[in-house]
């Protein structure tokens, strides 16, 4: 009998990891409020995540040191550690993938300590990608534009079957509406927040959650289930 295949995990970041939506906290603090225009329409359906993004990042007026001090006040969830721990004992991959933006992410998380990026060594951090021009900030979406039928940011269900080469087992975390692609190539759904309302809309299985810990917990006894199930199974071939 072959051995099960090993599972790999796929963090949403924004409201996930991070515990507010930094492209929000960002809109809310320096852009001109004409923001949540493109905001509405995103949300009606009317326009994708990437033209959303571009037109109110356009909107932002605000220098690096500005947006670097407004990213060190957000943090992270306290359980993000202990997930990456048990993830990387039990040998699964992790990535992030975000409809956000590669700064932002970037800055985040390196507030959290070495640890963390020792743990997600090896993993993938696919995102917008954000730079500053003064006061200005470009924006750019390389995952993926030219293939995405719902004009994301980033093509979640894209990301995701081009790293899991294996095919092995995909697990997905998330919160909020930009999630709602992600799900439908996901094997094991962790949602909370919009994605928990949305998956219960749409009669999706999925496991609530409230923090990574949660998480955690749960992944840790899904696989203690898989290992049990191969070896009954074995035991009644060798029988």
């Amino acid at each position: 009998m072959t051995e099960p295949q090993t599972p790999m995990l796929f963090l949403d970041f924004d409201g996930t990891i991070s515990r507010r939506d930094a492209v929000d906290v960002i809109l809310e603090t320096y852009a001109d409020s004409k923001w949540l225009t493109h905001e509405e329409e995103w949300r009606a359906g009317r326009i994708g995540s990437r033209d959303c993004l571009r037109a109110q990042m356009a909107l932002v007026r605000a220098s690096r040191k500005q947006i670097d001090i407004l990213l060190d006040g957000i943090g992270i969830d306290e359980h993000l550690v202990p997930l990456l721990e048990m993830c990387a004992i039990q040998h699964i991959q992790v990535h992030i993938i975000s409809d956000g933006f590669d700064y932002c992410i970037r800055r985040i998380l390196s507030g959290g300590g070495k640890r963390i990026g020792a743990l997600l060594r090896g993993g993938r951090v696919c995102a917008g990608h954000l730079e500053s021009r003064g006061r200005l900030w470009r924006t750019d979406f390389p995952f993926f534009h030219q293939t995405c039928g719902h004009g994301c940011a980033t093509c979640k269900p894209a990301v995701m079957r081009l790293l899991n080469k294996t095919n092995g087992p995909a697990i997905f975390v998330g919160d909020g509406f930009s999630d709602r692609y992600a799900v439908e190539s996901a094997d094991l759904v962790f949602a909370k927040d919009g994605l928990a309302e949305y998956c219960g809309e749409q009669s999706i299985e999925h496991t609530p959650y409230q923090n990574l810990g949660d998480v955690a917990a749960h992944i840790d006894c899904w696989l203690a289930g898989r290992v049990f199930l191969r070896e009954e199974s074995l035991d009644r071939v060798s029988a």
